[in-house]
């Protein structure tokens, strides 16, 4: 059986069973926070529970190393959605020690997709069109340094209210202890 079938499967009974009543809650915060976390496995169930946010109480944003890589891109819409049209008055940017974007090599990386069938004439036209391929995929160095880019790229965002308070933290994959990196409240 494939992964697909088994979630299928899966699906069906807990539909049958009613097993979704446990989480029926509205689209909207009940904490009114939305948190802009890493899609790194250890924070899906770790990260809510080390802030204390269950099912209804925070919208979460997942992009890898928690960055917003562009002003204008999804993450940052899905921001400004959330405060404008979700009711959500404050941002947490939640990097996380031992993040993977820390250690990404563009190389390496461009090397992997050539050799799983990616064509190297379609890498060579993105780089001819003057697209920075590189630099799309480059990871960082320092996640506090990285938590305190994105936080600053939100704060000070053209089109996000200057009242709305932009947190910057980092946890532990491990313990769930959180570090505070940017205080919103102190701006």
């Amino acid at each position: 059986m494939t992964m697909l079938q088994d979630i299928l499967e899966f699906n069906k009974e807990f539909v049958q069973e009613k097993k979704y009543e446990p989480f029926i809650t509205t689209k909207y915060p009940d904490k009114r926070i939305v948190v802009l976390s890493c899609m790194d496995t250890r924070l899906v169930e770790l990260l809510p529970k080390a802030m204390n946010l269950r099912n209804g109480d925070v919208k979460i944003v997942k992009s890898a190393g928690a960055l917003v890589s562009h002003p204008f891109g999804a993450v940052m819409r899905s921001l400004l959605v959330a405060v404008y049209g979700l009711q959500a008055d404050e941002v947490y940017v939640v990097g996380h020690y031992d993040c993977g974007m820390s250690a990404v090599d563009p190389d390496a990386m461009l090397s992997e997709m050539v050799k799983r069938g990616i064509d190297p004439e379609t890498i060579k036209m993105l780089e001819y069109s003057g697209f920075d391929l590189k630099e799309f995929l480059r990871g960082f160095g320092d996640v506090a340094t990285s938590v305190k880019k994105s936080v600053d790229t939100i704060r000070n965002h053209p089109l996000m209210v200057k009242d709305v308070p932009v947190h910057g933290l980092i946890i532990d994959p491990n313990t769930g202890h959180l570090d505070l990196i940017e205080n919103g409240n102190k701006q």
